[in-house]
C-alpha cells in the first residue's frame, strides 16, 4: 500500500494542488466510491433475493470489470505528479486485480464461481468504498472523519487475508482449464522464437504471494500504529490545550 499520513493520505493532489486537478480528484473518487456502493447493494440484493452466491459474478461483472479496469488510471496519476503515491506499488495492487479479472476469471469461467468469489468480492468491495470515501474527504478542507481513518486502518486486518485467500482460490480452480487447454501459450519454433506457458505463469503468481503478502501486511500494521498513534496523540494535545 502506499504511505498515507494522517489526515492527507499520499493520494492528495500534487503539483501545488491545482484546483483543476483536484476537481478532477474528487470526480474520480466520488465516481469509483458509488461504482464500489453499487455493487455492494447488487450483491446483496442478490443473496437476499436468490439465497445463493451462485451466478453472483455476473450479476456484478460489467460494473465490477468497469470499476476495477478504470484504476488503471491511478498508476497514472502517480506517473505525472497528480497525487503523491510511489507509481510502482500502485502499479503492482491495480495489476494484481486486474490481471485476476481479466486473465483469470473472465477468461476461465469456473473461475467465476462459488466461495473464492464471494471471499475476494466482498473484500475487494469493502476495502474500496472506504478507500475512496477516505480519499474523497482527504480532498476536501479539514480533515478527515475518524472513522474513516479507523475504518481504513483496522478493517484491512480481516479483509486482506480474506481477499488474498479468495484470489488463491481462484487462480487454482482455473489452472486445470488453464493446463488443458494450453490458454494463452505458445510453443518454440514460432516467428518470434519465444515460448510462454501461461500455466506456469500462474504456478509463478501463486508462488509469489508468499513473500510478498506477508510483506505488505506487516506494512499495514505498521501504517496503522503510526497513523492512528498519531491521531490519538493530536485529540491528546487538543484536551490538554
Amino acid at each position: 500500500m502506499a504511505n498515507p499520513s494522517l489526515s492527507k493520505p499520499a493520494n492528495r493532489p500534487g503539483k501545488g494542488d491545482n484546483p483543476f486537478v483536484k476537481a478532477y480528484l474528487v470526480a474520480y473518487n466520488v465516481s469509483q466510491m458509488l461504482g464500489w456502493m453499487a455493487l455492494l447493494v447488487i450483491m446483496m440484493s442478490h443473496v437476499i433475493t436468490n439465497r445463493t452466491i451462485v451466478g453472483l459474478y455476473k450479476q456484478v461483472e460489467d460494473i465490477l470489470l468497469i470499476c476495477q479496469t478504470a484504476a488503471v488510471l491511478e498508476i497514472l496519476h502517480s506517473l505525472v505528479g497528480m497525487v503523491r503515491s510511489n507509481w510502482v506499488l500502485t502499479a503492482f495492487q491495480v495489476y494484481s486485480r486486474v490481471f485476476l479479472l481479466w486473465g483469470v476469471v473472465w477468461s476461465v469461467p469456473v473461475a467465476s464461481e462459488g466461495i473464492p468469489v464471494l471471499l475476494w468480492f466482498t473484500a475487494w468491495t469493502v476495502t474500496e468504498i472506504i478507500r475512496y470515501s477516505f480519499y474523497f474527504f482527504s480532498l476536501l478542507p479539514g480533515e478527515v472523519p475518524y472513522i474513516l481513518v479507523w475504518f481504513r486502518y483496522t478493517l484491512f486486518i480481516f479483509l486482506y487475508p480474506i481477499g488474498v485467500t479468495g484470489e488463491l482460490m481462484s487462480i487454482f480452480a482455473a489452472l486445470p482449464v488453464v493446463k488443458k487447454s494450453h490458454m494463452y501459450s505458445f510453443d518454440l519454433p514460432n516467428k518470434w522464437n519465444v515460448s510462454f506457458n501461461y500455466y506456469y505463469y500462474l504456478c509463478f503468481i501463486i508462488i509469489s504471494y508468499l513473500p510478498v503478502f506477508p510483506q505488505l501486511y506487516l506494512h499495514m500494521f505498521g501504517q496503522r500504529k503510526k497513523v492512528l498513534g498519531q491521531r490519538s496523540e493530536t485529540s491528546q494535545q487538543k484536551k490538554d490545550s
